[in-house]
């Protein structure tokens, strides 16, 4: 079903608004010339008035009424989930009477701000009433009161859409109020935390409203809206759906949000998207490369997690080198390369896995760039000897600069020293030494390496090397060892005592680094 455009909407309401006024006006003469009929001689006899509807309470709805209230007198301490709690629920739920179903769903609410234990599955049960009540202060309370049991715990969110809770959640999206349009939004960003609850919201046509509401007025919605957008793009298949439901165009724009949440959000959603190199032509097509635009500018956000996600968006991005070469033109890594100075840990992380992509090929690094490449790599690899994130994309940069020109900058570097530190440090793990072991064993090609490692007699390091080599069930590892050991035997001194390796020649070839 097609949606009216926000000017629309604003011209409904201002007409319904006109209409009930005008109501209000007609009503007050209707009473006027009642009050002046009823002071005419002619009916003196006094009449009542009557009611054209007046709700009338069943007895058991006045028995549930009342053990509701007891019930309250007597607090959540005495058995909040009794029996004869659930009996009077249901019967207030689905109740015709606004007030008594306003009375379930301020229960509802209280619960859940005050419950400390899982709520029974039978408790659901009445939701479905008051989720689709045409009160909406009975919305409000009962869909406020669901995000709270999801947050806290109390539900299970699976178990949610399995009752069939989740249709009502999707039919709130379209409601005319914020305060409702926000906690459903926060229901199904919940929800959308369970990898089978992503594809039912997909199904059930959820994707549309979220995204409208995406650009909504109210910071709230909004915020929760794309956080539902976020939790669904962890999904491959609702990711395509996004895609051909207009979600980057929109994504794309909230990256100019004010809104240091809603920019988080957004870029993180576009970073899942493009973790996926088939969305990659329609991201870029944007405004002409505007999103790398946008990304670019979001690095130096004063919001340390903002700024992660924009790098690391950035790096899913430039796995071509198209990309790469237009990012580079940019003039982005000087900044980038303070990045690796950050306080914070994701960005530094982030900072280095970008720097890692862009020192791919074809992107050509000028030596004072490599220099200066080199200095700040080597201060966090000193700071961040034990991070694997660090040490990977460290080795793979440092072995992505390696070229004749650059090889004395390289050796003489901190960074060189901080490679062999790693290869006979214990408490690296082995994927990480397959990564420094590459990178050396590269190095190694070259006759300035093999004469640095000859001079400084470290036999520990041999030892190392010959040690990572023969364990066989670490495979790329025991390869990338033995390979540096060739590499050095070439130069005919290398210490390696009366320990004997036989380097066979059908070796397979080094795999492909490229993170």
């Amino acid at each position: 079903m097609g949606r009216l455009c926000d000017k629309c909407i604003q011209l409904m309401h201002d007409f319904v608004s006109f209409v009930k006024r005008l109501s209000t006006r007609i009503v007050e003469k209707i009473q006027e010339c009642v009050v002046r009929l009823n002071e005419c001689c002619f009916m003196s006899r006094k009449t009542r008035v009557r009611q054209l509807y007046e709700p009338v309470l069943q007895k058991h709805e006045r028995q549930a009424a009342q053990d509701f209230l007891d019930h309250m007198e007597a607090g959540l301490q005495s058995s909040p989930l009794g029996k004869e709690t659930l009996d009077a629920l249901k019967i207030l739920a689905f109740s015709e009477n606004a007030d008594l179903q306003h009375s379930a769903a301020l229960y509802y609410l209280h619960m859940s701000q005050h419950l400390n234990a899982p709520l029974p599955a039978e408790y659901l049960g009445p939701y479905q009433a008051l989720l689709q009540s045409s009160d909406l202060e009975v919305q409000q309370m009962s869909s406020l009161s669901l995000v709270n049991f999801l947050l806290e715990g109390n539900l299970n969110k699976e178990l949610v859409v399995h009752v069939g809770l989740l249709e009502p959640v999707l039919e709130l999206l379209e409601s005319g109020d914020s305060a409702v349009q926000c906690n459903s939004c926060a229901c199904v960003m919940t929800l959308a935390m369970s990898e089978s609850n992503r594809e039912a919201i997909g199904v059930a046509g959820g994707i549309l409203p979220l995204l409208t509401l995406a650009k909504s007025y109210d910071p709230r919605v909004q915020q929760n809206a794309v956080g539902a957008i976020l939790n669904l793009t962890r999904s491959e298949r609702i990711k395509s759906i996004l895609c051909r439901k207009g979600a980057l165009p929109v994504l794309t724009l909230l990256l100019q949000s004010d809104d240091a949440e809603i920019q988080y959000y957004s870029c993180a959603s576009l970073g899942n998207i493009a973790a996926n190199p088939d969305h990659h032509q329609a991201m870029l097509a944007i405004g002409d490369g505007f999103i790398l635009s946008m990304l670019v500018s979001l690095m130096s956000s004063s919001v340390q997690k903002v700024s992660s996600q924009a790098c690391l968006c950035l790096n899913n991005l430039a796995s071509t080198g198209e990309v790469r070469t237009h990012l580079l033109s940019m003039d982005i890594m000087p900044f980038l390369l303070t990045l690796l100075n950050s306080s914070n840990k994701d960005v530094r992380q982030a900072s280095i896995t970008l720097l890692c992509t862009l020192s791919h090929p074809p992107g050509s690094v000028e030596a004072a760039l490599c220099e200066e490449m080199l200095r700040h790599l080597a201060a966090l690899m000193q700071t961040e000897r034990t991070n694997p994130v660090v040490l990977i994309h460290a080795s793979c940069t440092i072995q992505n600069l390696i070229r004749e020109e650059n090889m004395e900058m390289i050796i003489h570097s901190p960074c060189f020293e901080e490679l062999l530190l790693a290869l006979v440090n214990p408490c690296i793990e082995e994927e990480e030494l397959q990564y420094v072991a590459a990178c050396v064993g590269e190095l190694a090609k070259h006759d300035i390496t093999r004469v640095q490692v000859i001079r400084r007699k470290e036999k520990a390091l041999i030892k190392r090397l010959v040690q990572l080599a023969g364990q066989l069930e670490h495979r790329e590892l025991s390869f990338q060892a033995a390979s540096v050991i060739k590499e050095l035997s070439y130069s005919g001194n290398v210490p390696i005592g009366n320990s004997l390796l036989v380097i066979s020649s059908s070796t397979p070839t080094v795999p492909d680094t490229n993170m």
